[in-house]
């Protein structure tokens, strides 16, 4: 027997020709929810006949490693298959680029590997028949290399997860419980019995009567045909339990398989995902995201191995994880794209959509609506124009009613603009105020303006150079001495304005992107206990006593915005917030694809030399390069700083770790690291030396010079 796998305990074996049966049946199943059913299997098939080798078969008896991953690709290659050919070679080490060497400076691509001098497989005759590929049913957007590269991607996702499951099947006998999860029908029933009480208020005049009217809407187009819709709720109009009512209705109606929710914060996803849990159960939800570890050393839980490729009817993740996924090259990434097929995939916050890669991004969730029998809803408070954007093969519906009378009906502050302010003017007016939350777009800025005013009662500052444990400390202070109506002054980033749900009966904003500042006006009267006209949103320009650097995804907003505001007595009114995004994207212009993503596999869509690996590399969401600094100051900062030392290294070390770490800028770094206050460790941390340096007040404190080490 030709053997594939041999368990630990080497008492068991596995023959190739059953690895390679079983996994070509299972991504067959998986790509047949797009219409490709053979094309998985014989992906399948052939993925590991270079295992018939002798060479390999010495290999699981302690033998050097040899390749196997090659020779069912260039079989399928010489018979002009490239498709297959990409998806086989990278089983292991991910997709490559097409071209030669020459192209890709050296690096691996698939051309190469398919010149590559192979050990003898070709005894896989006698078990294995090259099965027939019959044409593919993709229909073709934009000049068709996007859509060709974005299906091989698809199938590849199909042939690296069915591997994995095979494979892991067999060494652990089973063990592994997957799946188990309720149905999509059970989940909606659980939502119906949650929301039964307020469909019965019909009263319109009242906040829950409007929600309930917003509720109805989503439960009603839930069952429209599939494609891209809008759901433009204003702040407080209840869109999370909505757009889960939507999307539950919608994948019962058109027989789909998970709901997966995109989310640009941590905080508001686990904030969404909470109350998800609460409703549906929480074994139904998985959260993937950074913060998020399952490990679990007594058994592997069915929610910790669905975070491996999705298999769970309710999926919450951020931007970064969904888009990179779909644009990466690594197996392990790749693996969950195929789950996201035949799904309703819910963008909360849909003005959050990263600029650089907009029109990539747009793209992608195109092809998963239009060729993969999925569903896009763009969620949002403040709705960014991007019809534009879209193919003309799809249009947008709407699906909360009567938008504009919404908002007016949703209003609970008046936006005023203030013009241009010094530090000392905007002082003496937080002073008047009892109760205020000052936004503004620097965490220098925010500790000036603090200091100002630290001989005022009930003054507090919130920043990112505060670690997470901190900030949630103040939190709790503040929301106290809100609700008590103490004295409370709050000087913050624009942290405040996503995933916490302040109320201050006047905020006032440093002009910003006008997304930005309709988030704050969110935490003002965010209650509706006051009158509306009493409550007061005051935008306003700083006068800077110093240049202030900001780089460019923040700098054009903030001039966008400053034309908007002139333009516009109203710069909430949904007029200016469709003017703001369409100025945005047109100033934006070739930068809303700043790598050329789409141009890159567009023209290859006769070559079919794809630069996979190339384009992973390029598309990165989080570019801004920062240090992280470890603030040892609590016991269980001290505790965790130890076993670092000590060696230990685990992603939920990392995960505890990062609670008491603040991320600042490589200027910031040098300065901190040339006068000698920091200590490199283990697992990127740099450990505060001088913790005086970081207050309880203000944080993590910057004021020092290079060169002042040499005085200690």
């Amino acid at each position: 027997m030709f053997c594939a796998h041999i368990s630990e305990d080497k008492l068991r074996e596995q023959s190739i020709k059953d690895h390679l049966e079983e996994t070509a049946e299972l991504a067959g199943r998986f790509a047949s929810v797009f219409g490709v059913e053979k094309w998985g299997y014989g992906c399948g098939l052939m993925h590991d006949i270079g295992k018939y080798s002798s060479q390999f078969q010495a290999r699981l008896k302690g033998g050097p490693i040899t390749d196997h991953a090659t020779a069912g690709a260039k079989e399928l290659y010489l018979k002009k298959n490239y498709i297959c050919a990409y998806c086989i070679s990278g089983h292991h080490s991910g997709l490559l680029d097409g071209g030669t060497t020459a192209d890709t400076g050296g690096k691996a691509t698939l051309t190469g590997r398919m010149q590559k001098e192979l050990d003898d497989y070709h005894s896989y005759h006698a078990e294995i028949e090259i099965p027939e590929f019959p044409a593919i049913p993709l229909r073709p957007l934009g000049k068709g290399g996007f859509s060709m590269s974005f299906f091989i991607r698809m199938l590849f996702s199909c042939l690296v997860d069915a591997d994995y499951l095979n494979t892991e099947a067999f060494m652990t006998n089973n063990a592994a419980k997957r799946g188990e999860f309720d149905t999509i029908e059970i989940l909606f029933e659980r939502l119906q019995q949650h929301i039964a009480p307020w469909l019965q208020n019909e009263d319109s005049t009242t906040v829950n009567g409007r929600r309930t009217e917003i509720l109805k809407a989503c439960l009603e187009k839930g069952a429209a045909g599939q494609g891209i819709f809008q759901l433009t709720v204003p702040t407080g109009g209840g869109k999370t339990v909505s757009s889960l009512a939507f999307a539950l209705r919608h994948a019962i109606e058109h027989h789909m398989d998970r709901v997966i929710y995109v989310i640009p914060y941590t905080s508001i996803i686990e904030q969404n995902a909470q109350v998800f849990k609460n409703i549906l159960g929480k074994d139904n939800v998985l959260e993937d995201h950074c913060n998020v570890v399952y490990e679990d050393s007594e058994e592997l839980k069915k929610i910790q191995l669905a975070s491996e490729n999705w298999d769970c009817p309710i999926v919450v993740t951020t931007n970064v994880q969904f888009f990179e996924s779909l644009f990466s090259s690594k197996t392990t990434k790749c693996r969950k794209l195929h789950n996201m097929a035949n799904s309703v995939i819910i963008f909360d916050e849909a003005q959050m959509l990263p600029v650089k890669y907009l029109k990539p991004c747009i793209q992608a969730v195109s092809e998963l609506v239009y060729n993969y029998h999925s569903t896009a809803v763009l969620c949002t408070a403040t709705q960014p124009s991007l019809r534009p954007y879209f193919p003309k093969q799809l249009s947008i519906s709407e699906i909360c009613p009567r938008v504009e009378i919404q908002y007016d009906f949703f209003r609970r502050t008046i936006i005023k603009n203030r013009g241009e302010l010094s530090e000392e003017e905007l002082t003496d007016i937080l002073k008047e105020h009892t109760q205020a939350l000052c936004i503004l777009n620097s965490r220098r800025e925010v500790q000036r303006i603090y200091q100002s005013l630290q001989e005022e009662e009930g003054v507090f500052h919130l920043s990112t150079f505060m670690y997470p444990e901190h900030r949630k400390r103040q939190l709790r202070i503040i929301r106290e001495r809100l609700e008590n109506g103490q004295p409370c002054r709050l000087i913050a980033t624009s942290l405040v304005e996503a995933g916490v749900d302040f109320d201050f009966p006047a905020v006032f904003r440093e002009l910003a992107g006008v997304d930005s500042v309709i988030q704050a006006a969110g935490r003002c009267n965010r209650e509706g206990r006051r009158k509306k006209e009493d409550c007061i949103t005051t935008v306003f320009t700083m006068k800077k006593n110093e240049a202030v650097h900001f780089p460019p995804s923040l700098r054009r907003p903030l001039d966008v915005a400053a034309q908007i505001a002139e333009q516009y007595e109203d710069i909430a009114s949904l007029e200016a917030i469709e003017a703001y995004f369409q100025k945005l994207y047109h100033y934006e212009g070739e930068s809303l694809d700043a790598k050329d993503i789409i141009g890159q596999m567009e023209e290859k869509a006769r070559s079919l030399l794809f630069p996979f690996a190339t384009v992973a590399g390029q598309f990165k969401l989080i570019e801004n390069n920062t240090r992280t600094i470890l603030i040892a100051k609590e016991p269980e900062a001290k505790k965790l700083v130890e076993r670092i030392r000590r060696g230990e290294a685990s992603r939920q070390l990392v995960r505890d770790a990062g609670h008491y770490c603040v991320n600042i800028y490589e200027q910031d770094y040098e300065k901190l690291n040339g006068a000698g206050r920091l200590e490199a460790l283990d697992l990127d941390f740099f450990l505060l030396r001088n913790t005086e340096q970081y207050t309880e007040e203000m944080g993590l404190e910057i004021q020092v010079e290079r060169g002042e080490a040499v005085f200690f």
